[in-house]
């Protein structure tokens, strides 16, 4: 198989397309989270709410959806996951206009099930290539999020006034216009059904226990959730802190577009590095980025801090998400996968959540140059922890 017989892959081709226009709303989202809450909330101290509701759904539902996928198929999870988003943007639209806060936090954990479906998306991938590729497959799958950097910003920015007087309330009703054109690809879509009958005796929980013993593992589902987890913390306070900084929403905008550029451009070549220099050594360079990224937005509050920080910090979490997901596709068995890879998102979005709920505190308290040193830490004692599990990892395979 070449790159060029991998994007003939019909099934592969179409999972992509779909990601794609699914994935245009997560950009949008990331604005509307802190913006709609900004207008709605009781207070400034709970304007992130949105968005850290957002995420605690993924934390709530990826194992659960991972199971689902597991025994019913992935593309049935990938459709209930655009019909919760189509669902959850008319009712953020309808929260805007009736001005109530919980239904807002409503629509948006609606959202949060939608967008932890799609992460299932990268596993398809995988699915449906040969295992030498995998790694490729799953980088390339994730190149969807270069395209929706830019169109999701634009349209939030075309759709935002479209109804007079209600503000953003346009942005929403866009989301489930492009739900709506996303799910259409998945009718070509086959993704064959990998994961066998339980045996007899033989649970989910026991399977996902006994996977985690292993320390090559437990380091990609480490890596994974601190490289989500440290871009969150960065990533969702951003426009309230620019725009407390004296900024527009349009600057603001701007910087989460390079932003999501940064976090999935590299793509196109990320799975290429991996089969070269090994799952290992690309995590490793992305948590270097992800140190840098903290440094310098520590050191100010000119845009230039905010641009290039933010943009280190999506190339810093795409090498350390992407060598994660390849690290666990290649570790665990085929019996294994529903149970580990639900493990796996739900832990990462227990770090969101984790994340995201502490980010709104601190910046409500503190400034970003504050929010930016603690992410530093964080990043740096996250880092330890991986370097211990990847010794223990060699000591084993030495043994």
């Amino acid at each position: 198989m070449t790159g060029l017989s991998l994007l003939q892959n019909r099934n592969f081709f179409g999972l992509l397309t779909a990601n794609t226009v699914l994935g245009s709303a997560m950009p949008i989202l990331i604005i509307l989270g802190g913006l709609a809450g900004l207008m709605l909330a009781p207070n400034t101290a709970l304007a992130t709410l949105p968005a850290s509701v957002q995420t605690l759904a993924g934390l709530v539902c990826a194992a659960p959806i991972s199971l689902l996928m597991g025994r019913l198929g992935r593309k049935l999870g990938f459709f209930l996951g655009g019909a919760l988003a189509i669902l959850g943007a008319v009712l953020g639209a309808y929260a805007l206009m009736a001005a109530s806060f919980v239904l807002l936090c409503l629509a948006h954990f609606m959202l949060g099930i939608a967008l932890a479906s799609y992460q299932y998306f990268r596993f398809a991938a995988a699915e449906v290539v040969e295992a030498a590729w995998q790694p490729v497959a799953i980088s390339l799958m994730l190149t969807s999020g270069l395209v929706a950097a830019f169109l999701g910003p634009q349209v939030f920015i075309a759709a935002k006034d479209a109804y007079a007087g209600i503000p953003l309330l346009g942005a929403y009703l866009a989301i489930a216009a492009l739900s709506v054109a996303g799910v259409v690809p998945l009718v070509f879509v086959r993704i064959p059904k990998t994961s066998p009958p339980l045996e007899k005796g033989t649970s989910s929980r026991h399977l996902a226990w006994s996977a985690l013993r292993r320390p090559e593992v437990r380091g990609a589902i480490l890596a994974g959730a601190l490289a989500q987890g440290v871009m969150v913390f960065l990533m969702v306070p951003t426009p309230i802190a620019m725009i407390g900084c004296g900024f527009d929403e349009a600057i603001a905008g701007d910087v989460i577009r390079w932003h999501v550029v940064a976090m999935f451009a590299p793509s196109f070549f990320t799975g290429f590095l991996i089969k070269r220099f090994g799952a290992i050594r690309i995590v490793l360079l992305g948590f270097a980025m992800l140190i840098a990224s903290a440094c310098i937005a520590a050191s100010g509050i000119a845009s230039q801090h905010f641009y290039l920080s933010l943009i280190l910090l999506g190339t810093g979490w795409n090498f350390g998400f992407i060598g994660a997901t390849s690290m666990l596709a290649a570790c665990v068995t085929i019996p294994e996968k529903p149970a580990v890879q639900g493990l796996n998102d739900t832990l990462i979005a227990l770090s969101s959540t984790v994340f995201a709920f502490l980010a709104g505190a601190i910046i409500a308290v503190y400034s970003w140059p504050i929010l930016a040193g603690i992410g530093l830490a964080i990043v740096l004692l996250g880092l330890a922890g991986l370097l211990v599990t990847g010794r223990i990892q060699r000591r084993a395979g030495a043994n």
